[in-house]
């Protein structure tokens, strides 16, 4: 048991699927794990863990941004042996030939700040994925037929962000899409020698102003979790 994870040592598995949200956490367990026990709950962040085709796995949910996703996957990789850590989740579409439901696997994760910055002061540290999990994720989209984008993200620390400028460079440079967690996971995983991905559902456009209806997000992210579970598992 840690500070924000309730779970007894041995009741979260070496691999975690991180949702932001705790309820998709919940819907994600249901869905696709056979076995599952509720592990966490402290101030209503669910975690699960149960079996896939055979593997422990557990969904925990880590909240929105990086400071929040920080507390879980440091609490997770140093209090409970985690080793594979998949962010799922949604994201922002940034090019034009990126659509809505299509998944974006993040090779690099841009950012302004983390809460890691502390740590690294004037260094610009490149967060990127673990090549392992990418080739998995890749070849198990394909093996799906999901329309799937790999390359940079950009992992932004506001929601409400008020700069044009910066997203216009985004879009200039070749950033698929925007989300908020990512960088930091990276970097945590670099640091604690884990590996770690971004697979995310791209739920909404900023160059369209496109975006799914919330009663139809569930529903397009059934290919997210089963690219990271298959991805968690493939030895390439």
């Amino acid at each position: 048991m840690t500070i924000h994870i309730g779970a007894s040592i041995g009741e979260i598995a070496e691999t975690v699927l991180l949702p932001g949200d705790p309820y998709r956490a919940k819907w994600a367990a249901e869905t696709f794990l056979t076995n599952i026990r509720q592990v966490n709950n402290v101030r209503g962040m669910l975690g699960f863990t149960g079996e896939w085709n055979g593997h422990r796995v557990t969904i925990q949910g880590s909240g929105m941004g990086m400071p929040s996703l920080s507390i879980y996957a440091n609490e997770l990789i140093r209090d409970f042996g985690a080793k594979t850590l998949i962010r799922i989740g949604s994201c922002g579409g940034m090019q034009a030939d990126v659509k809505l439901r299509d998944v974006i696997l993040a090779m690099t994760s841009t950012t302004l700040s983390t809460p890691s910055r502390g740590i690294l002061k004037e260094l610009n540290f490149a967060p990127c994925a673990d090549w392992s999990l990418l080739q998995a994720a890749a070849k198990a989209a394909q093996d799906k037929g999901t329309p799937t984008h790999i390359g940079g993200i950009y992992s932004s620390d506001v929601f409400y962000d008020e700069r044009p400028d910066l997203n216009e460079q985004m879009v200039r440079h070749g950033i698929l899409g925007v989300e908020m967690e990512a960088a930091e996971l990276y970097i945590l995983a670099a640091r604690h020698k884990c590996r770690a991905l971004a697979v995310l559902t791209v739920s909404d456009h900023l160059l369209t102003g496109e975006a799914l209806p919330s009663e139809d997000r569930e529903r397009s992210f059934g290919d997210m979790v089963e690219i990271a579970l298959q991805a968690a598992f493939t030895q390439v």
